[in-house]
Formats: C-alpha cells, sequence, structure tokens
C-alpha cells in the first residue's frame, strides 16, 4: 500500500516481552519484563525497532539470572544462602513495598521528554529515537504518592496532569491529582520538570486502609472526574503479602454490593463540588473521553461488573486453546453518564436532574444524594483511543478494539457515539493492539486522518505487521511487515517529527 506523505514521526508502543528468567516464570502477563518497540515513518518508508527497557528490574533480574524483583502477579523471594538477618530485614522491608520500575504499560510525555510508566511510583525516561533507557524518576520524592496511573492526560499549556494514592500518609489515605509542568524557569536550567510538580487538590479516601483501584480518570474543561471504585485493595494484607508468600494482585477485591462514587474537582478553584454522586457497582480501568453540556458533565467509560479481566491473564490460563476456553464472565460495556452539576435545588425527591434528551438518569435522593444510570452505547470494546484535540470536548468516534466475550482484541473498530454506527477491521488469525488516530495536519473533521495498530497473528506462517488505515472510511492504505517475532503491547503514543529532539539537542 501507500502511506500518506504527511505521516512523519514515530509510533512508540510498550508492553510485557520476557516472562521467563532462568529458570524462574512469572506468573501473570502483565508482570513481563517491559520490551519498547516503535515504528518510524519517514517520506513513505517504515522502520522498526524494538529494545527492552533496562530497568533497575531488568538488570537485577538479567544478572541473577532469575526473577527477583516481585512484581504485581508474582512474588520473587530472596535467595535462600543469604544469611537470617538478611533475610529477617527483608521481611521488614517489604511492608510498604519497594515497587519495581519495571515501566511495562504505556508512554507518558512531559515536556520534550518521553517516559514509560506502569502503576507504581517509579518511570523511566526513554530516547523514542533509540528506545534506549535513561534515568529513572521516583514520583514520591516529589509528591507523597505510593502509586500513579498511567493514563495521564495533556492540557491545552503543555502540562501533564496526572492522579496517584498516598497510602496512609499522616494518617490519611487520599487520591492526589498532580500537575508536571513542560519545563522550568530559566534560571534552574539545570533542574528536572519534576521539582515544580504541584498537587492540584486532594480527595479523601472513603476508607482509610482501603483505597480504591483505578487505572484511568476524565478531565473536562473545567473539571477532573475521577471514578471512586468498590474494586479495593487491601492496605493490611498488601504489607504482608510478602509474609504470607501471596502476590499483592491477591490484595485487590470486588466488593459488589458497595457504591461507586463519583468525583468531580473544579479546575479553577481545586475544590470537589459537594454534591455526593454516584451510581451501582463497577469495575473500570479506561475512561474514553468527558465533556460539558448545559450545567452538566457528560462522562464515557468502559465497564465490567466483575474483575474477571485481570485473572484471565495469569500464564497459567494462557495456553493454546486460549481464545477457546476463555470467556470474559462481563462483558465490557460503554456507558454514558450524565451528571447534573447544576440543577435546581428545590427538585423533588426521585426526580430526574437530567434535562437534555438521554436515556441516562441522575435521581435526587432523600438525603440529597444523586443516583446515576447511565446510558448504553455499546458493548464489546476495550483500549479506547479517541482524537486527543477533542480530549474534554463534544466528540463524535471512539477508536478501539473488539473483544466481546473473548479476553483477546480480534478486530479493530471505529464507533460513531452520536449515530452508534460501527466500522470494522478484521482479518482471520490477526490480534490487532490499542489503535492510535494521527490527525492529518490540516485536518478539518475530527476523523480526518489514520488510524494505526500493531497486528500479530496467531498462525505461525504469517508475519506480524503494522496496520494503516484511513480514520474516514476504514480502508486500509497500507501494511508494513515485520519479519521478527512481535508481542501484543498495551498502550503507546504517536509522536510527530516537530516533537522528537533532533540528535545535536
Amino acid at each position: 500500500g501507500q502511506l500518506p506523505t504527511w505521516l512523519q514521526g514515530i509510533l512508540l508502543r510498550n508492553g510485557p516481552g520476557m516472562h521467563t528468567v532462568g529458570d524462574t516464570k512469572y506468573n501473570h502477563w502483565f508482570d513481563g519484563l517491559a520490551l519498547l518497540h516503535s515504528f518510524t515513518f519517514k517520506n513513505g518508508e517504515v522502520y522498526y525497532r524494538s529494545k527492552y527497557l533496562r530497568s533497575d528490574t531488568y538488570n537485577c533480574n538479567i544478572e541473577a539470572n532469575r526473577i527477583v524483583v516481585s512484581e504485581f502477579g508474582t512474588m520473587a523471594y530472596p535467595d535462600p544462602c543469604k544469611n537470617i538477618f538478611a533475610k529477617a530485614f527483608s521481611y521488614l522491608s517489604h511492608t510498604i513495598p519497594e515497587f519495581t520500575d519495571n515501566c511495562l504499560i504505556n508512554i507518558m510525555k512531559t515536556g520534550d521528554d518521553f517516559y514509560a510508566t506502569s502503576e507504581t511510583n517509579f518511570i523511566r525516561k526513554i530516547n523514542p529515537q533509540t528506545l534506549e533507557t535513561l534515568e529513572k524518576v521516583d514520583y514520591s520524592k516529589y509528591i507523597a504518592v505510593n502509586v500513579a496511573t498511567s493514563h495521564p492526560h495533556y492540557d491545552s499549556a503543555g502540562n501533564t496532569l496526572n492522579m496517584g494514592t498516598s497510602i496512609v500518609d499522616k494518617g490519611k489515605t487520599k487520591y492526589i491529582m498532580f500537575k508536571i509542568p513542560p519545563s522550568v524557569p530559566e534560571k534552574e536550567k539545570k533542574k528536572s520538570c519534576f521539582k515544580h510538580t504541584e498537587v492540584v487538590c486532594s480527595i479523601p479516601s472513603r476508607s482509610l486502609l482501603n483505597p480504591s483501584y483505578y487505572h484511568s480518570f476524565g478531565i473536562t474543561e473545567n473539571y477532573i472526574v475521577f471514578v471512586e471504585q468498590p474494586f479495593k485493595l487491601d492496605i493490611v494484607k498488601l504489607a504482608t503479602a510478602y509474609i504470607r508468600g501471596v502476590n499483592w494482585a491477591s490484595c485487590l477485591a470486588y466488593h459488589k454490593e458497595e457504591k461507586t462514587w463519583f468525583h468531580f474537582v473544579d479546575r479553577k478553584t481545586k475544590k470537589e463540588v459537594s454534591t455526593k454522586f454516584y451510581t451501582d457497582a463497577m469495575v473500570i480501568f479506561h475512561h474514553i473521553n468527558a465533556y460539558e453540556q448545559d450545567g452538566h458533565v457528560i462522562f464515557d467509560i468502559i465497564a465490567y461488573t466483575d474483575n474477571s479481566l485481570y485473572d484471565m491473564f495469569y500464564l497459567k490460563n494462557l495456553t493454546t486453546d486460549f481464545e477457546e476456553k476463555n470467556k470474559l464472565t462481563s462483558v465490557p460495556t460503554c456507558k454514558r453518564f450524565v451528571v447534573p452539576l447544576q440543577y435546581d435545588k428545590d427538585a423533588e425527591v426521585g426526580s430526574n436532574l437530567v434535562t437534555f434528551p438521554s436515556t441516562a438518569t441522575a435521581v435526587k435522593e432523600k438525603d440529597g444524594s444523586i443516583y446515576c444510570q447511565p446510558e448504553i452505547l455499546c458493548e464489546g470494546i476495550e483500549l479506547p483511543r479517541i482524537n486527543y484535540d477533542y480530549n474534554g470536548k463534544k466528540y463524535n468516534y471512539v477508536f478501539a478494539t473488539e473483544v466481546q466475550w473473548r479476553p483477546v482484541p480480534t478486530k479493530i473498530v471505529k464507533f460513531n457515539i452520536q449515530t452508534k454506527e460501527m466500522l470494522h477491521w478484521e482479518e482471520d488469525h490477526c490480534w490487532p493492539s490499542e489503535p492510535v488516530f494521527v490527525p492529518s495536519p490540516d485536518a478539518r473533521e475530527e476523523d480526518d486522518g489514520v488510524v494505526l495498530t500493531c497486528v500479530v497473528t496467531s498462525d505461525p506462517k504469517e508475519a506480524p505487521f503494522l496496520l494503516v488505515l484511513d480514520a474516514k472510511t476504514f480502508k486500509e492504505l497500507g501494511r508494513a511487515k515485520v519479519h521478527v517475532e512481535m508481542h501484543l503491547d498495551l498502550h503507546g503514543m504517536f509522536i510527530p517529527e516537530k516533537d522528537l529532539k533532533t540528535e545535536t539537542e
């Protein structure tokens, strides 16, 4: 095929790549050592490269020729040859665990720099052109967070906005929204942007020892949207996991009898909206988008009724007949919540406060709290992406993978939220990864551009490839085959040529 001449830059992706070290094996697919890979587009040609993230975790494991650093689903125990004192000490030091820097989930941009991220307090700077691993940054040196999401947002001023949880800090557990500036003042050129990290606001956790797990959050022009779900981390279990010989993943539990709470923080005043908004129990990983309309915040998410998704990816379940055998017990559902932030305070109890046409409702309860029920937009999509120029604004299109009842994606889709129309791309034995939308330079409409996805094949005779689709029609423009083994990755980003430093810089 042919690539558009304007497509110049790098598609950079991240995901687990190595699951065995020496004689030891990780228990879970999401624990594997991070493997970065990239497709560089230059004058109609595509260049591929891949490299393991040289994290401290990677280096320690490779040097020991066994897994010596614990991951979320796999506990690593110290070498039995060590003396008894060293042993006792290592048990103690695991109370608030020294987390791994195996940053395998996503890529984050801060100023002119790029970082591999996961959900611990560590991120690793990387060179997007060579995939070389550079310095390690510890968020907790700048703000009191023990974990942070790997789905940050970017505002129009170039700031990076992210959320993390501060566990039992000064006797409180809270969710912290923080902002990293894109650059530092001239006179501080030697310092890093992280030194100027600012806490935007904090939301107290409803429970000191059971904070909510979250993988992403939403943002509109004026608000930050945070969903506190009853999928929670048990801090006491976390602190004793090492001694009990269980993994940290076992410290997460879904409480289906509890509510899911919505928090809205005003970005200007940094204060939370005082009304209590809630819905039924659900598990969410990915926010799609959020925006404001007529005094309401509208936000779209992908929700589950249980947490079976994580369990599917234990390596013991990833057998040859994985596709046939494994079924999700909860299908991912794309839900739209419409939340009236401005409403008639004298409205009757039991009345629906949503004032424009939508099947989503927000009903006033006796105690003044508001119970929200969503509009179901569609089912069976995951790894959603949008045209990020429309982030926080009214929008039409979601690009995603289609999973239905299987945990492995077999199609990519373009879903029109307004008309509910869906376009697909699929091919036999093909497993596409998260689709990334790249707008064309002279884009007039939301879907002017291309969609990029890396496709691995379950047919050993077929080579994996990068696929380029016209985002409007979803017709294939071209593909670049890669004659090496490519891994199924998680997330990534497209970096336009103008955002890449030249080698001299």
